[in-house]
């Protein structure tokens, strides 16, 4: 059975502590994909909601002091009770204050994976690559090398999102070439995937080499999707697309996504 079937069959709470400003699309995508979405964000109970859920996801879009602290004690809480963790860093490197947030909740909080873009995986680390607000700038580098360092470093899976999308454990590296362009005008997208990462790993178990699996899987179940609603769209533009992406999150099945998902190893 496919981890799509699993999440499907399972329905996995999914905890969400997340940027303002998606949480409705983050909700919707985690329905469509048939887990269970809930946004807890007050420090009274995010420790007990964390501890109930099948995943957790942390993304600090919109930050600031209380939201660090809600994400610290969701995180610890998961960690007790052996709860997948996954981390978005939203804007690493853009300011001080991000970058030595999204520092202290990598060194504090121990993930199951860390998902961003390439600028935000090396700030985490302390390596410099260039950012424009949350988006990664230019740089030059080996992106897979970065991934299995932070990897080895953070002792956690790293999902390095962009063209093509890379997961490693540090030792195994899977490379996933779905998705379309046009993810990147819808607000939320790269959130999104960070709670379907989760719900992923909330059916994978702990063993490193079925969660490396699973989050590629979900990388390219979430392409796969995006390429679908694009081309049920072309044209229309963005909030039509954005309209069937949810749908088409919804409708792909474990036979589509074994006939169209591009998964391979780095060359």
């Amino acid at each position: 059975m496919s981890y799509l079937d699993l999440v499907r069959s399972r329905n996995p709470l999914v905890h969400n502590i997340t940027n303002w400003v998606v949480t409705n699309f983050t909700a919707n995508g985690l329905l469509a994909l048939g887990a269970s979405p809930i946004m807890a964000y007050a420090h009274e109970e995010v420790e007990d909601v964390a501890r109930i859920s099948g995943a957790v996801l942390l993304n600090m879009g919109t930050l600031d002091p209380a939201v660090v602290q809600a994400i610290l004690l969701a995180g610890k809480a998961a960690n007790a009770q052996r709860v997948p963790v996954v981390f978005d860093p939203v804007g690493a490197g853009a300011t001080p204050y991000r970058t030595a947030a999204a520092r202290q909740i990598a060194q504090e909080v121990r993930l199951t994976a860390l998902r961003g873009n390439v600028a935000e995986v090396a700030n985490v680390i302390g390596e410099s690559w260039s950012i424009k607000g949350v988006d990664a700038g230019a740089g030059e580098g080996d992106v897979v090398a970065l991934a299995a360092r932070a990897a080895r470093k953070l002792g956690c899976l790293v999902v390095v999102t962009g063209k093509d999308d890379i997961v490693t454990d540090g030792e195994t590296t899977q490379v996933v070439s779905n998705g379309h362009p046009i993810l990147t005008q819808v607000t939320g997208a790269g959130c999104l995937l960070g709670s379907v990462i989760a719900a992923f790993l909330a059916v994978a178990g702990d063993g490193r080499g079925a969660q490396v699996a699973a989050a590629a899987e979900a990388l390219a179940f979430y392409g796969v999707a995006a390429e679908l609603a694009f081309a049920a769209t072309e044209g229309r533009g963005p909030g039509s697309f954005q309209v069937e992406f949810l749908n088409q999150l919804a409708l792909v099945t474990s036979d589509t996504l074994r006939q169209r998902a591009i998964i391979s190893q780095p060359v």
